[in-house]
């Protein structure tokens, strides 16, 4: 099986499985834990940040962010299609009891300025307020978009603007950097907080980083711990995610794969391929999403359906381009 179905199935190298086997450790809790400490020091100097806190999963990160950065009740301002709306199963409001007001975004899943200071509601006697933009970069839905720094940068100031802090999901955030050819740091600028996956593309076999201010992660701390978040010897998982951090310059093979892969199933009968920009490849199929990728099961290839007639296809560092090319002969036996 060449498995497109997400970033997410990547397998950790022999050189990660053997850095967690030799990590040294300690109670995480009580911030004994060497690996983990040099994994939060390492990320919060790469995106930026005075600080970093390492979570299990990116879902956690984004949850903790803002349940840290906001007061029960409050709204969050978020693109409809986000990862942190859609996808997070409604954590927003289970986790923090804070009430969503979903914007439309450009059709690469882009809020502007102008989308923002629209969708800011004051605090009053009668309405609670927003209390936190999240943006999202890469944006999954719209397809792996790399979202400039300066539209991130321009978003953020609109909503610091009016007080309400930004946090960025950017679970894939390294794709865009690469994609952009600028840093980490660079594109976490304006924001007050960011999420950046360890696993996905860069290869390690779980977690996630959330940085900010040292006062933020302090809080952030204490409500990773309400949620479950609170690891023991985790330097076994950080160690991997300390080399993934090295892993950030690679993703450039996986967005030439992906373009490799998006030119020849355009040349296909009965689909129509979104151009990529990062490692995701959209496809608009005529018959039904789900029809399609049964049939690209049979013959070995594995992708998700995004909508009724639309699948995802997901590059990541298990694929090469032989691969590619040989997934491409089989799916062009379903059309």
């Amino acid at each position: 099986m060449i498995d497109l179905r997400s970033d997410t199935v990547t397998r950790p190298s022999d050189a990660m499985r053997e850095s967690a086997r030799d990590a040294t450790v300690g109670d995480d809790v009580y911030q004994e834990d060497p690996t983990v400490n040099e994994l939060e020091r390492r990320a919060a100097e790469r995106l930026g940040m005075e600080a970093a806190l390492f979570v299990p999963s990116g879902t956690m990160g984004n949850q903790v962010a803002a349940r840290t950065h906001t007061e029960r009740g409050q709204e969050i301002l978020l693109e409809r299609n986000s990862h942190i709306y859609r996808w997070e199963l409604a954590g927003l409001a289970q986790h923090g009891a804070l009430q969503t007001r979903p914007l439309d975004g450009t059709d690469r899943g882009v809020l502007t300025p102008e989308t923002v200071h629209d969708g800011v509601v004051s605090a009053d006697g009668h309405r609670p307020g927003t209390g936190l933009l999240a943006l999202e970069n890469t944006h999954n839905a719209a397809g792996g978009t790399a979202v400039a720094p300066d539209a991130i940068d321009a978003t953020a100031q609109a909503a610091h603007d009016h007080g309400v802090p930004v946090h960025l999901d950017g679970a894939r955030l390294g794709n865009a950097a690469v994609a952009q050819d600028v840093s980490l740091s660079r594109m976490t600028r304006e924001v007050d907080s960011v999420m950046l996956c360890l696993s996905k593309g860069l290869g390690a076999p779980v977690g996630s980083v959330l940085a900010g201010s040292e006062a933020f992660i302090e809080r952030a701390r204490r409500v990773r711990k309400l949620l479950g978040g609170g690891l023991r010897q985790a330097g076994i998982v950080a160690a991997p995610g300390l080399r993934a951090l090295d892993n950030v310059d690679r993703l450039a093979a996986d967005h030439e794969n992906a373009r490799l892969l998006a030119e020849s199933l355009s040349e296909l009968p009965g689909l129509s391929v979104q151009e990529p920009e990062t490692n995701i490849v959209l496809v608009e199929t005529e018959r039904t999403a789900t029809a399609f990728l049964d049939r690209c099961s049979d013959v070995g290839v594995g992708g998700v359906a995004f909508d009724d007639h639309l699948v995802r296809f997901t590059i990541h560092w298990d694929v090469d381009r032989d691969d590619i090319e040989t997934a491409v002969d089989r799916i062009a036996t379903v059309c």
